[in-house]
């Protein structure tokens, strides 16, 4: 039996973009990775090669037969473009959260994929890190009563990056993964322009109606750094638990998981849950981004 291989393509070569091209051209051994094979990368800039990976056209990824799988790491805006050309072409499609600006466009590509029969895998190194695998399991089992979590970061440019709740769909995933479906019950959003600083609150409810808050705040000189505030009856829970490095990095993780997948190795358990997750939150983004687009209600 020959070994299955799946030619690949990277598209965009930003961080993430460069992070994938050396996985991809250094896999795990024995890993579902080696069946992952890089063919080239796509990218508006000209770069020639970048170690041994070659440029190559979109038109030529779109086309070659030879390549199975595209890799998108552009900014978040061409995001659904890009999936639905690949998509198109009969291509399988890695992409980076969050895969598209608005739910609709979400499930149209999610139904899209299905009909063809190829695999969306959208990456969220959020749900592999250590911190979070830990969180995760000092969390399990407790009741909350009630829970904050604050991000801060730098300037992100809206017009490319997209809506707060949308750029920042990785922490509503920790809320959706932590404590199951959640319902908006109010968001909000100041914008001082001439400070570059922006700061959305949403507050959630759980289905037994305990309130969460998730605020996501962004200006020049803001650490990255989550804080969290999680209430159960048992006590709070105020800082990360300690957790170790892990000896894998985060996009070789989703890499192998991408591959799981391309070799049916995913139950359909797994993957249904994933969908639903995946495109739950990208619903709830958009009704928090309408919740902070409505004018404000003046009351006389």
């Amino acid at each position: 039996q020959i070994s299955k291989m799946f030619g690949t393509v990277v598209v965009g070569v930003g961080i993430a973009g460069l992070a994938r091209i050396r996985d991809l051209m250094n896999p795990m051994p024995s890993s579902p990775s080696e069946h992952l094979k890089l063919f080239g990368f796509v990218s508006r800039r000209s770069f020639g090669n970048i170690n041994e990976a070659k440029q190559i056209s979109l038109e030529d990824a779109l086309r070659n037969k030879d390549i199975h799988a595209a890799f998108i790491s552009t900014e978040n805006r061409s995001h659904e473009e890009t999936i639905r050309m690949f998509l198109e072409a009969g291509k399988h499609v890695l992409v980076e959260y969050p895969m598209a600006l608005s739910a609709k466009a979400a499930h149209e590509l999610w139904e899209m994929a299905e009909h063809k029969g190829k695999v969306l895998h959208v990456e969220h190194i959020e749900l592999l890190t250590e911190e979070y695998k830990q969180l995760k399991k000092e969390v399990a089992g407790k009741d909350l009563v009630k829970g904050t979590l604050h991000f801060t970061g730098h300037v992100l440019d809206e017009n490319k990056s997209g809506f707060p709740a949308f750029s920042g769909i990785a922490r509503l995933t920790w809320l959706i993964d932590l404590f199951g479906d959640l319902t908006v019950t109010s968001a909000t959003r100041e914008k001082q322009k001439d400070k570059n600083y922006s700061r959305m609150t949403v507050h959630f409810q759980t289905a037994n109606k305990k309130p969460l808050t998730w605020i996501e705040e962004r200006g020049p000189g803001m650490r990255r750094e989550k804080k969290i505030n999680f209430c159960f009856t048992s006590g709070c829970l105020e800082n990360f638990p300690e957790a170790p490095r892990s000896s894998v990095g985060l996009f070789m993780q989703d890499q192998n998981l991408f591959a799981k997948k391309l070799l049916g190795q995913v139950s359909k358990e797994e993957l249904a849950a994933e969908k639903w997750r995946i495109l739950r939150c990208l619903d709830l983004a958009e009704v928090i981004q309408q919740y902070c687009d409505e004018p404000e209600k003046i009351y006389s």
